[in-house]
């Protein structure tokens, strides 16, 4: 493996665990702060944390922050609104999914490898697009049916948390911010659309949190530590790694597998910082589930070639 290779695969691990970790920041929260005060406060500060990464990155490359034509700007902005709603969508059924959980369910399993369904969700919404899935995807899809039970409904219907649902129902929606990212991506700097969907973010659940909450400042400063983890590490540090480790990685699908691996980490951080541990049937589906989506990556046109 080539130096740029290894230092890329090294890279987005890093923005895995990182993330995979924010969950049990995420669950920390949920009993202190709630969904919308928490998104409001982690996406402002992400938001003013990636101008100085953006600043830098763009004078690295000789150009300036600020877009030199209207059209630009007009460009960067509607990318920015539109992912920013879809962003500010995702988030917050995610937190407020979490918020679901009883007491001593293995909240970060569950909540991680459902969110991670995002990658089977993404070709399936791609139909609309007219990009037809492959065989392998088809595959997964199956794989990953069998996953849910396991981890969902192992113990029958009873055992269905009202979390679970939430989650996934986060995970099509983070695929639908996912594709329209992907649709932006070639046309803005990443990451000043990145800041810019943080700051849209932020704003529109500060408006849902001051309409449908009591924001608690006390609460809030008490619980600076993971409100920092989520902010600066899981969205400003995780997704400038992403960045870097993409543009040097030899294969996207190393890439995608890698970066998926948040769901792994999601579990370990329940086990290590929550001293949830999963049943057994549970920690099986979420292996099925990973296999799907590391059978949801497989590069078809290269099997057949």
């Amino acid at each position: 493996m080539k130096k740029n290779n290894l230092l890329s695969s090294a890279l987005l691990l890093l923005a895995a665990i990182i993330w995979g970790f924010a969950f049990v920041a995420q669950n920390a929260l949920s009993d202190t702060v709630q969904p919308f005060t928490v998104n409001a406060t982690r996406s402002l500060i992400a938001s003013v944390a990636l101008i100085p990464v953006a600043y830098f990155t763009r004078r690295i490359n000789g150009k300036k922050l600020r877009e030199t034509t209207p059209a630009d700007r007009k460009r960067l902005l509607k990318a920015g609104v539109f992912c920013g709603i879809l962003l500010c969508i995702s988030v917050n059924l995610q937190q407020f999914g979490i918020a679901l959980y009883p007491a001593g369910a293995p909240v970060e399993a569950h909540s991680g490898f459902l969110t991670a369904m995002y990658i089977l969700f993404v070709p399936i919404f791609g139909l609309f697009l007219k990009k037809r899935p492959g065989i392998f995807v088809l595959i997964a899809v199956g794989i990953a049916v069998i996953g849910l039970y396991l981890l969902c409904l192992s113990d029958g219907l009873e055992a269905l948390y009202m979390g679970d649902i939430v989650e996934l129902i986060c995970g099509m929606s983070f695929a639908l911010q996912i594709l329209c990212v992907d649709h932006y991506i070639g046309e803005v700097d990443g990451v000043k659309l990145s800041a810019m969907q943080f700051f849209v973010t932020g704003v529109l659940s500060a408006i849902l949190m001051l309409i449908f909450e009591q924001p608690d400042l006390t609460a809030i400063l008490d619980a600076w530590q993971p409100l920092l983890y989520l902010a600066l590490m899981s969205s400003g540090v995780g997704y400038t790694l992403q960045i870097i480790g993409q543009k040097y990685s030899s294969s996207p699908t190393l890439a995608s597998i890698l970066m998926s691996m948040e769901s792994v980490f999601a579990a370990i951080g329940g086990v290590i910082f929550m001293g949830v541990v999963p049943k057994t049937a549970e920690l099986i589906g979420c292996g099925v589930m990973f296999i799907a989506i590391i059978i949801a990556q497989i590069p078809e046109k290269k099997v057949r070639s």
